[in-house]
């Protein structure tokens, strides 16, 4: 195969590439076609398989096997073309022209996508927010009031009943005077303000005694469930037995050696906010890295096909329709609940392909620029993380990620890299909540 030219079209992005495959190679092809094809061929006068080739071209044509053989090196040459081109083919449509073909060999032109050339900014200097990874003590009060409430005991109480409070009762309900199907219940246990019984249900039990039979008064919502019901006023009798609250452990070392590994609470307050300032630390750095790549997307300038934009669609949704699956759930399904088609589905997706696409461009720029390379080391030192986060060999991960897939790559975080060093950290607005 012979790269003859490649030469840019007046379209941006599409490229012309001229490939020669020369005599030899395109009469071994057109003689594996003719065997892989002879057997399924009717000749007059011979058994099937049996017919020269020289005889099938005089009765079909000399051409009879040339649209296979061009098929069957049409792939290879392609590659081998475009990598001898220097140019990073786009998944997209190619127009193909055979110039010439025959014992000569063939000759035939592609025009193809490929990934543009984009100008980026100066991406030195870039400013974006980044929180503070100090967590503070209301920080560290709500992690503690989190351990307290899993350490809770629910204890009885000889009081009136209130919000918050778990209150045991039998329940038995009317409508129009009638008790109805699904109705009743004994020792039914209920967190009052929890909103597992009908609007106005759990309200009414506020303030009444253990023992004291009571009324609620009701009306179903327009949509229940069990139409019958649905609008209609109904009456429940109900009668409580017992009334618990929560009771929270008190803050102090007897507390920190129950829920922890610690003998003082001194020390489990340490601990939450070491681990508190990790939890902020990362979620810091997510977002600054984040708003970076805002910045580096609309450095960039150039015509970027429209192709990558739709790859990257397609590939996105692809990935969300896996998700899906992973929980039992299928696309169409989805997309039936949530009111939505197809076309407006992947006109969703839109805004963060167009942003994924700028900053891997704004980023392999940047590779180029800064002269970015990756070394046998490094890229063994790669293997051997990802073989750790996917649990598998690492010479597995080797046949999943070829080495260049992965210099890309890693070629990319460190470009990033270089962007968030040379950044300038700025204070969130002073209106703004802190991270929970």
């Amino acid at each position: 195969m012979v790269l003859k030219s490649a030469t840019m079209t007046e379209t941006p992005n599409r490229l012309e590439l001229e490939v020669e495959i020369d005599a030899a190679a395109f009469e071994a092809a057109v003689a594996k076609t003719y065997r892989k094809n002879i057997g399924k061929m009717n000749i007059p006068g011979f058994r099937r398989g049996k017919a020269s080739r020289p005889y099938v071209e005089r009765i079909f044509g000399a051409d009879v096997f040339y649209e296979d053989a061009t098929n069957d090196l049409y792939p290879g040459a392609m590659d081998e073309a475009i990598k001898e081109s220097g140019y990073e083919y786009i998944e997209d449509k190619v127009d193909l022209d055979v110039v010439s073909i025959g014992k000569e060999g063939l000759v035939f032109k592609a025009v193809i996508t490929v990934k543009p050339e984009v100008d980026v900014g100066e991406y030195r200097g870039l400013k974006a927010v980044k929180p503070s990874a100090e967590p503070t003590e209301e920080q560290i009060g709500d992690e503690l009031e989190k351990l307290r409430e899993r350490g809770s005991r629910l204890v009885s109480v000889d009081r009136a009943a209130e919000e918050q409070d778990t209150v045991i009762f039998d329940f038995e309900g009317f409508a129009g005077g009638v008790a109805f199907e699904g109705g009743k219940g004994d020792n039914h246990s209920l967190i009052l303000g929890s909103g597992q019984f009908i609007p106005g249900f759990e309200q009414q039990m506020v303030g009444h005694k253990p023992e004291e039979p009571f009324e609620v008064n009701v009306t179903f919502p327009e949509d229940y469930h069990a139409e019958e019901l649905a609008g209609k006023e109904a009456v429940f009798k109900c009668l409580i037995h017992e009334i618990k609250q929560k009771e929270l452990p008190e803050l102090n070392d007897d507390f920190a050696k129950d829920c922890s590994e610690f003998d003082t609470l001194e020390e489990l307050k340490a601990d939450l906010r070491e681990k508190s300032g990790q939890k902020l630390a990362e979620e810091s750095d997510r977002r600054f890295e984040s708003e970076l790549t805002d910045r580096l997307a609309e450095l960039v300038s150039g015509e970027i096909p429209e192709a990558m934009y739709e790859n990257n669609i397609t590939n996105a949704a692809h990935d969300f329709e896996h998700r899906l699956q992973a929980q039992g759930l299928e696309l169409e399904t989805y997309l039936q609940y949530m009111g939505l088609d197809k076309e407006t589905f992947r006109g969703n997706l839109r805004p963060q392909a167009e942003k994924s696409v700028k900053v891997r461009l704004a980023l392999e720029k940047i590779v180029k620029l800064e002269h970015i390379d990756v070394t046998e080391e490094m890229l063994e030192a790669e293997y051997v993380k990802l073989a750790g986060q996917y649990g598998l060999d690492e010479e597995k991960i080797k046949t999943l990620i070829s080495d260049e897939d992965l210099k890309k790559d890693t070629a990319v975080e460190k470009a990033m890299a270089l962007v968030k060093e040379a950044a300038e950290a700025l204070d969130p607005p002073a209106d703004e909540q802190p991270a929970e």
